[in-house]
């Protein structure tokens, strides 16, 4: 029998070694790399997107999007779906994209294997092709992207977010989201605060002005997060 102390330095290196997997393993799943994201940067496209929906805000963000005649691309949430069907046709109706963000709207690590199966499972558009999911906060577990592939649907990130959460007014707001737009860019929104009609409008006045036309997001068409795009990730949204 080896004695303990000499079993000792490879304990400590397996642990190290566990250790290094399990933080490139949560660092990957925190930039996204693997997951779909912005488009080609040599197209003046980009997408807008939004979260959370359908609410009570989706009419304004409906005529905004109108008035300008832009498409987008609205991640749903089941509770809200099944809350406003009229407003699920409302966004088919007039020709955008409708996409999965969810049965609930919790962050992946707080869900069960099976739970998370059945968020990941449940889509607006169940049975048809190219089904998009994103999670909520954009959080991964160590199962999201296998059961997202069981479930036959891809993750979509982005890549510029819009802050409309916070406190702060449209008008702050806008010019520090189109300073960071680029070609092939996948704007986050959300479908709810009071700010994101007013933000949109300005959103939609800039990118004509950079000469960006807004597109859905089958047509931009989304590509795999690269090793250094998901680098750009972590340093926009974690500061990293």
């Amino acid at each position: 029998m080896t004695p303990p102390h000499r079993l000792t330095p490879w304990i400590n290196v397996g642990g190290a070694l566990a250790l290094a997997v399990l933080a490139a393993d949560v660092l990957g799943r925190a930039a996204g790399w693997g997951a779909l994201g912005p488009g080609p940067r040599t197209r003046p496209r980009v997408a807008l997107t939004f979260d959370d929906g359908p609410s009570d805000r989706t009419p304004e963000l409906l005529a905004v999007l109108a008035r300008h005649q832009a498409p987008a691309t609205f991640f749903v949430t089941a509770p809200h779906a099944a809350a406003h069907p009229d407003l699920m046709w409302a966004l088919a109706d007039a020709g955008h994209q409708l996409e999965a963000h969810g049965l609930w709207h919790r962050p992946a690590l707080l869900l069960p294997p099976w739970l998370e199966w059945a968020q990941v499972r449940w889509h607006p558009r169940a049975g048809q092709s190219g089904l998009l999911f994103r999670p909520p906060y954009g959080g991964h577990s160590p199962l999201t992207r296998l059961l997202a592939r069981l479930a036959h649907c891809q993750i979509a990130l982005w890549d510029v977010e819009g802050r409309d959460w916070t406190s702060v007014p449209a008008s702050e707001l806008a010019p520090s989201v189109l300073r960071q737009v680029r070609p092939g860019s996948v704007i986050l929104l959300h479908d709810g605060p009071a700010v994101t009609p007013e933000l949109l409008d300005l959103l939609l006045q800039g990118l004509q002005q950079q000469g960006l036309t807004p597109v859905l997001l089958r047509d931009l068409p989304m590509q795999r997060i690269s090793f250094r795009a998901g680098l750009r990730r972590l340093r926009a949204s974690y500061g990293l």
